[in-house]
């Protein structure tokens, strides 16, 4: 890396490179190399399929237990998908859920401008005002593909207890509340377990392993979020932030959509 040889620069650059190699190729035993040119090096690095300015970013595997917990969370996934969950005692729901923390609330210094004829884009000026942010907590039913959402200023364990009451009070009585969701600490903190305490066997839950979020459903949904509704919006306070988000929720929930997981789906045996 660059910073290694005592350059500011976190990736190299096609002429960065060049320029390191001539200063230091006679050093290095190279001296045909003094004279090198960036295309060159290009050609050189193309040839290997090395590309030393990009950055592939990837999951590092840290949980020990990390296909023992994938495969139980697929192994829900497999039953929602076969019906596989009415038992003897109630019917089980499955719902997938998370936090999605730091939702900006911008707003505009001047206004927006419409489409027209010859400047078919909305006009927009390049400053803007930051308001806060807001968290949104949502479960996403992976039979019916309805969202239970709450948004707030935090996602403490306060606001987690305040959902999972959300969801006690949405289910039948006779129903178990299943929920896939990450090792995030307020989920099994101490003022968690006290609320679950006061519900026995009402809710299940099933973690995914450590840097394993993507295999919780409701990231899908997250991501329709942040296209549909969060991308580019402007709102005047946090309270139109949380109306809106709300509203979009409800649009969803008018029509909503079953999210299904097949990556890997065929390995899992019931």
């Amino acid at each position: 890396m660059p910073k290694e040889f005592g350059y500011a620069q976190e990736l190299w650059t096609i002429s960065k490179l060049a320029d390191h190699v001539r200063a230091h190729s006679e050093g290095a035993g190279h001296p045909r190399l003094k004279t090198v040119s960036p295309s060159t090096v290009w050609t050189i690095l193309n040839s290997q399929e090395l590309k030393p300015h990009r950055i592939r970013y990837y999951l590092e595997r840290r949980d020990p237990d990390f296909d023992t917990k994938m495969r139980s969370v697929l192994m829900v996934y497999k039953e929602v998908t076969l019906g596989l969950t009415g038992e003897k005692e109630g019917k089980t729901v499955t719902v997938s859920f998370d936090e999605k923390p730091g939702i900006q609330a911008i707003s505009n210094t001047a206004p927006d401008l419409p489409p027209r004829p010859g400047n078919g884009c909305v006009g927009r000026d390049y400053e803007y005002k930051r308001l806060g942010t807001m968290s949104l907590l949502a479960g996403l039913d992976l039979v019916t593909g309805e969202v239970l959402g709450l948004v707030r200023d935090s996602h403490k364990s306060a606001d987690f207890i305040e959902f999972l009451k959300a969801a006690d009070q949405k289910y039948a009585d006779a129903e178990r509340i299943r929920l896939v969701l990450d090792n995030h600490s307020v989920h099994t903190s101490k003022e968690t377990r006290a609320y679950l305490a006061t519900r026995p066997g009402r809710f299940e839950f099933v973690f995914t392993p450590k840097h394993g979020s993507w295999l919780n459903l409701v990231e899908g949904f997250f991501g329709k979020l942040a296209r549909v509704c969060l991308k580019g919006i402007r709102v005047k306070s946090k309270d139109e932030l949380k109306e809106r988000i709300e509203r979009y929720l409800d649009e969803v929930n008018a029509m909503p959509v079953v999210y299904r997981w097949e990556y890997k789906m065929d390995e899992v045996v019931v």
